[in-house]
């Protein structure tokens, strides 16, 4: 699927400033599916993962991301709808975005998500801990289209300038597997990917 063009401006805008900046490199896009929808699933340290997540990808594919809820207010609704995401409610099982997920990775789209459910944050108490959540295997079973984990390092520092690091990892075997069960196996690969970086 082609990007919107909120996301091709933001992706220009970025692009010098992740490469240049903060000397983005990326590794793995060898494993990703070269055609067809999929799920992405990566782990979560800061609020800008999906900035070094997604720009390796561009132009050729463009991520859709779950947004949590609290962030659709005027103005800020219009460019997450925009730049290709759509809202999820948290603390609750969401059958609509789960639904709209599946219909999206169906339709040949890269579906964007973080297991651990919300950034990890250092003695910090929050209302949503980060902890693995079933929703990535959930949505990749339903659909049907391949699990790929990632993961991404840096965004926690962006005040030291990088560098950034993503890597993706082939997709997990997840046939025959429970939600729980490929998603057990989807957390220990994503951790193998953090630990390389």
């Amino acid at each position: 699927m082609r990007p919107t063009g909120t996301y091709n401006a933001v992706a220009l805008i970025s692009w010098p400033i992740l490469r240049g900046l903060f000397r983005l490199h990326a590794r793995g896009r060898e494993n990703l599916p070269p055609e067809g929808g999929f799920v992405l699933a990566c782990n979560h340290v800061s609020s800008f993962d999906p900035w070094p997540l997604g720009l390796p990808l561009w132009p050729h594919r463009f991520l859709r991301f779950m947004a949590k809820s609290e962030l659709y207010w005027f103005p800020l609704a219009l460019f997450l709808g925009g730049a290709g995401a759509f809202p999820v409610r948290r603390g609750q099982a969401d059958a609509e975005a789960i639904e709209t997920a599946v219909r999206l990775a169906r339709e040949g789209n890269v579906v964007a998500m973080f297991p651990e459910g919300t950034r990890r944050r250092k003695g910090l108490v929050k209302k949503f801990q980060a902890r693995p959540r079933t929703g990535a295997a959930r949505i990749a079973i339903e659909a049907g289209v391949p699990l790929v984990p990632a993961a991404v390092a840096g965004t926690d520092r962006l005040l030291k300038l990088g560098p950034l690091r993503v890597a993706y990892g082939s997709p997990v075997d997840i046939d025959g597997l429970d939600p729980q069960q490929a998603t057990d196996r989807l957390m220990a690969r994503i951790a193998e990917l953090e630990a390389s970086l």
